[in-house]
């Protein structure tokens, strides 16, 4: 990759005509041979293209940007690995590039990805570890470093979570969600990386592409996975090809919008993707309309953004040996096309994980998108679009624990939101989850108290899906976005900085309040590495009464029983109820606590209060 990125270098000064190149090389033997090659220099296309070796142009692309040329070959008819693009002018080359085509690793195609059987870890990189201080600030990015400043750069990077993969996977944790670490050199609050200004680059706050295959490898090495955050909707206003659009059509632009690129905000309503009863012009400025006057909205309907984002995503798959990606706000994209872009990425990796942010309050609404819906076929659609995130849970599951129980209060909305199950083509890939970068810490919906965590835990860790927690979670930390913004919910992790006054990566050194919550995540997620009944097991779950919820998860050779009592005191009840499920029973055994009980439909249970149970059965 260095001598790659170093001859593009080369090539921009001594042919200062040709500034950029993307992708900068490609791999023979893809299932799809069809390559698109953007070019990029001043009035680049008022040259000819030739190729060396007698390759032959599939197709030539000129926009009205005289600064651009698509060129699209196939590789399959490309025998060597290094061949020129020629730009010439009356028969006489004036500008070249070598072009690479890389030999893939073996098995490429066939690539593991994330599944029910792992535990993913959202991780915000900045707020992580600082493992690099040397990066902190870079002369050619604008946000520098200031961890005095809520929301701007604090330093964590790469570096730092390469150094804690130790911490990480004695934790539990199986796959690491990062959010965007491209380059996002907008002027404020960048540390988040939504607002990506280079596709192809790691941010040099975080460290370098290298580095970036360094941490994958290295989670390879454990077993583990790295899943990219991918934003399909929109870029950086500072993006190289936001500043110089190659064509109008690029990005979406409002005839009556404000400023250069006719900016409007989007109203947010992406029910209108499905909605019969829609005002067009609501659905307009739902999936055109921008999510921040620093965010254009890219327009994936025209072939060229959407050849560029699919072949982006593949480049990253490939050249980063990625375990799945999560892309961001997947509804606000047009359908069509996203639809084209997860199913050729999923056609080239056939066992490649996708999971799409479809922020509803619905389950109807949140299967829509995932692929070989039922509700979706109504429509004549398919997302291709693997897994789906449980929103529903995420919003029920605080309020089913903070409320009085009632007729459609209390715990029966987690029994409802179950209930619902059968809305989804492929229930065991949609993402559980009670919180992430996004929400308030559930932490500081509990004022730090670590039962409602730990029942939260026990409900995700062992319903169907696949679990996802956030950083700093497990040691009890706390943010209040009501008050403090989204930089409260994303405080930095104590002990990834040097001279931190304390280090909650070293279990030795964390508070009694730290080990709380660390020692029962640390003991539920290392437990559910091994147990097939919660990867792929059946469900069957029972109507709550006094507050109190089960369910079972079974398959042939196991049953695991789950109880959670949301009451404040301890409950007895009679196991009678769940004869159906007990059926051969006689005894399970606590997998927190490690105590026996005796189980069988003639004997009660007693659970205490604000605590759950997970009861293997034998």
């Amino acid at each position: 990759m260095k001598k790659s990125l170093l001859f593009i270098l080369i090539s921009a000064l001594s042919f200062g005509q040709i500034q950029k190149v993307e992708p900068a090389f490609w791999w023979k033997g893809m299932k799809n041979p069809e390559l698109q090659i953007l070019v990029y220099g001043k009035d680049i296309s008022k040259y000819s293209v030739e190729l060396s070796d007698q390759i032959q142009i599939k197709d030539l692309t000129k926009t009205e940007n005289p600064n651009y040329v698509f060129i699209t070959v196939n590789t399959n008819e490309i025998n060597r690995s290094l061949f020129k693009i020629n730009f010439k002018e009356n028969n006489k080359t004036v500008y070249s590039y070598k072009y690479e085509l890389k030999n893939r690793k073996p098995n490429s195609a066939n690539r593991a990805s994330y599944t029910s059987k792992d535990v993913m870890y959202l991780i915000m990189p900045d707020r992580f570890a600082n493992g690099d201080l040397s990066n902190d600030s870079q002369k050619n990015l604008t946000d520098k470093a200031n961890r005095n400043a809520p929301s701007g750069r604090h330093g964590g990077d790469l570096r730092g979570i390469i150094n804690n993969l130790d911490y990480l996977q004695n934790l539990g944790a199986t796959a690491l969600w990062l959010t965007p670490v491209n380059e996002d050199n907008e002027k404020r609050t960048s540390y988040h990386g939504y607002a990506q200004t280079d596709l192809y680059q790691i941010d040099g706050r975080y460290g370098t592409n290298e580095e970036y295959l360094e941490l994958s490898q290295e989670l390879q090495k454990r077993g583990m996975k790295l899943v990219q955050d991918y934003v399909t909707n929109h870029w950086g206003i500072s993006h190289w090809l936001i500043q110089d659009l190659p064509t109008k059509a690029w990005i979406h632009q409002f005839p009556d919008g404000e400023g250069k690129y006719g900016f409007k905000r989007s109203n947010y309503r992406t029910t209108s993707q499905f909605d019969t009863n829609v005002a067009e012009i609501d659905k307009k400025e739902a999936l055109n309309g921008w999510f921040d006057t620093t965010m254009p909205d890219l327009n994936q309907s025209n072939p060229l953004v959407l050849k560029y984002l699919t072949q982006n995503a593949i480049w990253w798959i490939e050249y980063a040996e990625l375990g799945g990606m999560r892309v961001d706000t997947y509804p606000y994209n047009n359908k069509e096309a996203m639809a084209k872009w997860a199913k050729a990425i999923t056609d080239e990796y056939p066992n490649f994980n996708i999971v799409g942010e479809a922020w509803m309050y619905s389950p109807a609404h949140i299967s829509y998108w995932q692929k070989n819906s039922r509700i979706a076929e109504i429509d004549g659609y398919n997302s291709h679009l693997p897994a789906v995130m449980d929103f529903t849970l995420y919003t029920d599951l605080p309020v089913a624990l903070k409320e009085e129980d009632g007729w459609d209060k209390g715990m029966i909305k987690l029994y409802n939101v179950f209930g619902n199950d059968f809305l989804y083509p492929d229930i065991n890939n949609i993402l559980v989850f009670f919180e992430n970068h996004d929400t308030e810490r559930f932490n500081e919906i509990f004022n730090g108290d670590s039962r409602y965590y730990k029942i939260a835990l026990t409900l995700i860790s062992t319903v169907r899906g696949i679990p996802q927690i956030y950083y700093g979670s497990e040691i009890g930390m706390r943010g209040d976005k009501n008050k403090g913004g989204d930089a409260d919910i994303r405080r930095d992790f104590p002990g990834g900085w040097k001279g931190d006054s304390q280090n909650a990566f070293n279990p030795k050194t964390q508070t009694p309040e730290q080990q709380d919550f660390y020692n029962f995540t640390q003991k539920i997620l290392n437990w559910r590495k091994g147990k097939d009944v919660i990867h792929n097991g059946k469900t069957k779950h029972y109507m709550p009464k006094e507050k109190v919820y089960v369910y079972f998860r079974y398959n042939d050779k196991e049953k695991v029983m789950v109880v959670i009592n949301n009451n404040e005191k301890e409950q007895t009840f009679d196991l009678s109820r769940f004869a159906e499920s007990l059926s051969g029973v006689s005894a399970g055994k606590d997998v927190i606590s490690g105590k026996d009980f005796s189980i069988n439909p003639q004997n009660k249970l007693t659970v205490s209060g604000k605590s759950s149970l997970i009861l293997e059965l034998k």
